[in-house]
């Protein structure tokens, strides 16, 4: 019995400290719809993010350290937790500060690289992606095919193929839009578990505030 109850320890202790950083495949960068989180979430809670001075679209929900089969979180890192200043500063591609910490700390942790670096490297795979201009001229709710949004994202990206992306939805509403990058962010083809394409034929997409 001894012996049992050690290994459980054991066992569970391993479990703990998460899988070791810096060790994946590939990026995914997940790019959030602001205005549908806040119909569903955000505005219940309250959050800052979702008042109309901030003018969001597509932020960045985070760039998330991949296997070709699943993915690592909350990985052992030797790193620095990121300062207050540094959560701050992310909070205009990422809503807020908060979600900035909690990326960091699921999925930054896991990638071999400094707070500071990962953020760095988060703005650049952000800003190395076209967010298609005619969401950012949406006025009004509208419905449409979800894989219309996938169109508009290759069509202002031609170096993305078909399979190096996919549009996620809540219910329906588009959610995200998941792009899959190399670890110099070049595109690359998504894994199988990546692609999980929404087939909603009459998804909501909601004006910015």
């Amino acid at each position: 019995m001894r012996w049992l109850i050690l290994w459980v320890l054991s066992a569970v202790s391993v479990l703990a400290d998460g899988e070791k950083a810096g060790q994946f495949d590939y990026y995914v960068l997940s790019l959030s719809w602001s205005p549908n989180w806040c119909e569903t979430t955000g505005d219940a809670r309250g959050e800052d993010q979702c008042n109309p001075r901030h003018d969001y679209g597509w932020i960045l929900h985070g760039l998330w350290p991949q296997y070709q089969y699943g993915w690592p979180s909350y990985c052992r890192t030797s790193e620095t937790p990121p300062s207050r200043r540094m959560t701050a500063e992310m909070a205009d591609i990422q809503g807020s500060s908060g979600l900035a910490w909690h990326q960091w700390k699921k999925h930054g942790t896991c990638s071999g690289l400094s707070a500071q670096n990962y953020f760095d490297l988060s703005r650049e795979a952000y800003d190395s992606v076209v967010r298609p201009e005619v969401f950012r001229r949406l006025d009004r709710t509208v419905q449409l095919p979800a894989r219309v949004v996938e169109e508009a994202f290759l069509k202002a990206n031609p170096n993305l193929e078909r399979d190096m992306l996919t549009v996620t939805c809540n219910g329906r509403y588009i959610a995200e839009v998941r792009i899959c990058l190399s670890n110099s962010l070049k595109p690359v083809p998504c894994g199988r578990d990546v692609v999980r394409d929404c087939r909603t034929e009459d998804a909501l997409l909601h004006a910015i505030r």
